[in-house]
This record gives C-alpha cells, structure tokens and sequence, in this order.
C-alpha cells in the first residue's frame, strides 16, 4: 500500500496508463519517492503493450501475455490508483479533473493518454470503423470481429485504413488468424477478402525502399488488394468512400491512421500542436506550464518531432522520471533527445518479421524470435 500522508509531501499525478507511465512506476518501486505522494489515473485497470498487440490478434499471445497490471504494479510503485477516466485540467486550482471521483490535487502532473482516432467525413463518431487507438479500447471490438467471423461461413471482406506500419502488420496478423480460425471450423480461408486504403503513394512511407518493397510482395502474395493514393474521406455501413466519390464496399473497416490528441486537451490551455498533441520542451515540460509534462504519443517534442511510435514511450519513461523527481525537489531538469533513426521489427502475420533502420533491411523467422524476447523480457519487468 500507498506510504503515509506527510505534510512535507508533494503529489505527482500521472494521468493514463501509456508505456512512458509504466516506465515511471517501474523506476519509482526501484527507487521510491521520499518527498512526493504518486497517484495514477486510468480509465482501464489493464493496458496493452503495443509491440504485442499484432501478436495477439494473429494468436501467438494471450490476453495476459500482454497486457499490463496497472493497480499492481502501481502498488509496487507505492502509487494510489483510481479508475477513471480524465476529462479535463483546472491548472489554476493544480487539479485533474475526473468523470466520476472529486477533483484530484497535484503539485506536479504528467500526461501518457496515447491518442485517439481523428475519423473522416459526416460518421466520424459513429460505430462504423473499428479504430485501434487508443489501443485500450480496441479488445472489446477485435473480439467482437473474431466471434463473427468464427460463426459465420459466408463471404466477408474487411478493409484497413492506413498505410503505415502499424496498418500495414494488423492487416497481415488479423489475416493469419482470422484464415486459421475458418481452416479450424472446415471454412473455406479464400472467403476473407483484405483491402488496405492508403492517401500515400507507397506503403510504410516512414522506411527504406526495400522495407516497402518487401511488404507489398508480401501483401500481393497473400491476396490483399492494395490501393495506393486512395485518401478514405468517408465510412458508412457498407464500406468507405474514397475522395468523396468513389465507394467501395466493405463488411469490417479497421482505422490505423490519423491519430490525434484528446478532445479534453483543448481546453486546458496548454500549447498544442496542429493535431492536439501536447507541446513539449527538451525535458518534456508543456511549453505553457513546468508543472505539467506529456510523454509518449500525447507529446510532440518541438525540438524534436518525430512519429508517434511506441519505441519513444518506453524511452521516454527514464527522462520522465528523472525530471518528475528533479522538478518537485526544485533541483535542474535533464534534456531528452531522441534517437534519429531506430531499430523496428515489423512481423507479417505469421512467426516472422522484417528488420528497419534507417537504409538498413533484413528478414527472416529468427528476427521475429528476438522481438519475442524483447518483448517478453519488457513484460515481465511489469510484474
């Protein structure tokens, strides 16, 4: 449990369950605070990691393999937890605002939300695309896609909407499970049909040419049609509406694009990028007030942009500790600067995947048996 309130003690909140905030609480049970109050608040009492995520639809893990026990590992971290959703701050008053407790005071806050789907056309909101982010959420949907397509034999085509990366492998691992689980029923594989939608002219735009070219072979060989400088502008319940005019009908559509800060963000009143994301500073301080910091997909880095992608969160854990512990003792923060180029290791469905960095490329099944290691060696730092 949580160590005794002291009158000398400062609270430092931090507000969603993101990798950066599992690094946080990793580096606090190691090294407990001595002069601050931790508190976490989350919506969800359990968070993916989202390296495993395409491994767990394609069926390679569990639910548990990947995902992370917050109020345990808050608990380890000496950290009170609260179930519940943020919606807002009052940075007058040093308050997190929450859906359905009292206001929760902090001397010093930081924000590790991820993002959210930013959809496109008049059905943005509606139920007619199953968005990825924030990853949280997406369990409840993916199950619901797997249980229809478990029961039933017909035709069923599913489209993915986005291009990079991330589009680009939930593709290929929805593809690897979804055909093994009608083999398994005696259904017949060939009546899955995959499209993915790109506004880009190439697929992964982010890495090497050879990278791109792998995958599009990849996904030709696997019999998804790839539809290239094809913007989706709309979703309705037949499928998506490309450049305003085009239709092209789908049972399922996936969004993995076009991310965006949290709606509540607006409000606040810190500095925002073009897309709602928190501006940050060198040591991940908000630009509009040091008692407020932002890490992984939330934060944009003004010296620094870079894309959102899970490899920043889990480094920016330590600089986010570090500085959450120097600022409350009023002590000089450090500067983070993020690696230029990084190592991904990108998997294609089945127990294989594709190394990038920078012009370098490879493949083979032992890369996949390494990001296997790495990941679970990440996981089991959680317990």
């Amino acid at each position: 449990m949580p160590g005794a309130a002291s009158s000398q003690c400062r609270d430092i909140v931090l507000v969603g369950g993101g990798h950066s905030h599992v690094g946080v609480l990793r580096r606090f049970a190691q090294k407990p605070l001595t002069n601050a109050r931790l508190h976490l608040v989350c919506r969800d009492t359990h968070t993916p990691y989202s390296g495993m995520l395409p491994g767990y639809v394609a069926g390679h893990y569990t639910y548990d393999d990947v995902h992370i026990d917050l109020p345990a590992l808050a608990q380890r971290a000496g950290a009170y937890f609260y179930q519940s959703e943020v919606n807002g701050l009052a940075r007058q008053a040093q308050q997190v605002l929450c859906d359905n407790r009292p206001p929760l005071h902090y001397d010093r806050v930081a924000i590790n939300i991820g993002s959210t789907p930013q959809l496109s056309g008049r059905h943005a909101d509606n139920e007619h695309a199953l968005a990825v982010k924030p990853i949280q959420r997406f369990n409840a949907r993916w199950l619901a896609l797997l249980e229809r397509v478990q029961a039933h034999a017909g035709p069923l085509h599913i489209a993915i909407v986005g291009g990079g990366a991330g589009g680009v492998e939930l593709l290929l691992a929805m593809q690897y499970r979804l055909q093994n689980e009608r083999k398994q029923r005696g259904y017949s594989p060939q009546t899955l049909r995959f499209s993915l939608f790109t506004r880009g002219n190439c697929l992964l735009p982010t890495h090497n040419r050879r990278v791109q070219r792998r995958f599009m072979r990849v996904l030709q060989s696997r019999g998804v049609a790839v539809h290239l400088n094809a913007p989706v502008s709309d979703v309705d319940k037949t499928g998506v509406i490309v450049e305003d005019t085009q239709h092209h009908s789908a049972d399922e559509v996936i969004w993995v694009t076009r991310a965006r800060g949290a709606s509540w963000l607006e409000n606040t009143g810190l500095a925002l990028d073009a897309h709602g994301f928190i501006q940050v500073n060198d040591t991940l301080a908000s630009l509009s007030d040091t008692k407020v910091f932002a890490a992984g997909d939330v934060a944009t880095i003004v010296n620094h942009p870079r894309e959102k992608a899970g490899v920043f969160a889990v480094r920016q854990a330590r600089p986010l500790a570090q500085n959450l512990r120097r600022s409350i003792a009023n002590q000089p923060l450090l500067h983070y600067r993020p690696q230029r180029h990084w190592l991904a290791l990108i998997s294609t469905g089945d127990r294989y995947a594709v190394a990038s960095r920078g012009r370098l490329y490879a493949s083979a099944a032992w890369l996949w048996r390494w990001k296997d290691a790495i990941d679970r060696r990440f996981m089991r730092g959680t317990i």
